[in-house]
C-alpha cells in the first residue's frame, strides 16, 4: 500500500486553496470592504487585507486575482513498505508476517536477540542443574526411579504450559504472567529430563551433554554466518516431524535395538534442523522472522529444541552401550 502526499504552493508563498478540476478556475478571493480614512495632508499608508499582508501606498482597487493554479499529475510521494506506516525503504529486518512492527532500526533486533538468549540461557542452566542433581545424588536418584508417578504429573504441566503459550498470543506477551508460565514450564521440563537422565549411566549423560553442547553451538554459528535460508524449509521439517511421530509409535510395538537407535538418529537430526530454523527466525533476516515482542516465544521455540536433541543423543549413547 502506497501513500501519495503532494503540495502546491504558488510563486508567491501562499499555500494553494482547494485545487480545482480540469476546465474550472479557482474561485476569486472574497471582496473586502475599505473602511474610509480622514484626510490627510501627505498619502496616508493603508494595509491590504488577504494573505499578503503588504502596506498599500497608493488608493485604488485590489490587484487582481492570482492566476489559476497549475494543475496536473500530482508527485507521488516515496513508496511505503507494506510493513511500515511511515515513509521510507524496506529494512533489512522486515518481516511480512508481523505488519504492525517496526523494523527500521537494528538495534530492536540486537536487543531481542540479546533478551532472547539470556532467558535461554538461564532455561538451560535450570535444566542441566536438575540433570546433574538427578544423576549425582544417588538419594534423589533413587526416589525418582521408585515414584515414576510424579513423571506424569511434571509432564501434564508441562503439556498445559506449552498450549498456554503456543496457542495464546496474548498471553504470552503479557509481563510477568508470561514469564511466570515459561518459569513453570521451564521446572516441569527440568524434572522430566532430569528423571530421564536418572536412568541412564552417568558416563552416557556427561557424554550427551557434551555432544549437545557441541552441536547446538556449531549450528547455531553456522546459521549465523550462511546465507543459506532455513526458514524456507520449515513446511518440510513439518512434515518431517509427523512422520518421525509415526515412526515413533511404530517403535513401540516393535522393540527392537536398531529401529531404536534409527529413531533416536532421525529425531535429532530433524530438532538440529529445527534449531537452525528457529536460530534464523530469530535474527530476522530471512523470509521468516518472529516478533521482538515474542521473545518468549522465541526463547521456547530454541529450548525445546537443544532438550529434544539432548534426548535423542543420550537414547543413542544409552542403545549403543546396551
Amino acid at each position: 500500500m502506497s501513500h501519495e502526499k503532494s503540495f502546491l504552493v504558488s510563486g508567491d508563498g501562499v499555500p494553494p486553496q482547494t485545487p480545482a478540476f480540469p476546465g474550472q478556475q479557482p474561485p476569486a478571493p472574497p471582496a473586502y470592504t475599505q473602511p474610509p480614512y480622514p484626510a490627510m495632508p501627505y498619502a496616508q499608508p493603508q494595509f491590504q487585507p488577504g494573505p499578503y499582508n503588504q502596506p498599500a501606498f497608493s488608493q485604488g482597487p485590489y490587484p487582481p486575482a492570482p492566476g489559476p493554479y497549475a494543475q496536473g499529475p500530482y508527485p507521488a510521494g516515496a513508496p511505503l513498505h507494506s510493513n511500515y506506516h511511515e515513509e521510507g525503504p524496506p529494512s533489512y529486518y522486515d518481516n511480512q508476517d508481523f505488519p504492525t512492527t517496526n523494523w527500521d532500526d537494528k538495534s530492536i533486533r540486537q536487543a531481542f536477540i540479546r533478551k532472547v538468549f539470556l532467558v535461554l540461557t538461564l532455561q538451560l542452566s535450570v535444566t542441566f542443574a536438575f540433570v546433574a542433581i538427578f544423576t549425582f545424588v544417588k538419594g534423589v536418584r533413587g526416589f525418582v526411579r521408585r515414584n515414576v508417578w510424579t513423571y506424569y504429573i511434571s509432564y501434564a504441566v508441562f503439556f498445559i504450559s506449552l498450549i498456554v503459550l503456543s496457542c495464546c498470543g496474548d498471553f504470552r506477551r503479557k509481563h510477568p504472567w508470561n514469564l511466570v508460565a515459561l518459569s513453570i514450564l521451564t521446572v516441569s521440563l527440568s524434572y522430566m529430563v532430569g528423571m530421564i537422565a536418572s536412568f541412564y549411566e552417568t558416563e552416557a549423560v556427561i557424554m550427551a551433554v557434551g555432544i549437545t553442547a557441541a552441536v547446538c553451538f556449531t549450528v547455531v554459528l553456522f546459521s549465523l554466518q550462511t546465507k543459506y535460508d532455513f526458514t524456507s524449509c520449515r513446511g518440510v521439517l513439518v512434515v518431517c516431524l509427523v512422520v518421525l511421530l509415526i515412526f515413533s509409535i511404530l517403535c513401540i510395538f516393535i522393540r527392537n535395538r536398531i529401529m531404536d537407535i534409527v529413531y533416536a538418529s532421525l529425531g535429532a537430526l530433524l530438532f538440529t534442523c529445527f534449531l537452525a530454523v528457529d536460530t534464523q527466525m530469530i535474527l530476522g533476516n530471512k523470509q521468516l522472522a518472529l516478533s521482538p515482542e515474542e521473545y518468549i516465544f522465541a526463547a521456547l521455540s530454541l529450548y525445546t529444541d537443544i532438550i529434544n536433541i539432548f534426548l535423542y543423543i543420550l537414547a543413542i549413547i544409552g542403545r549403543a552401550k546396551e
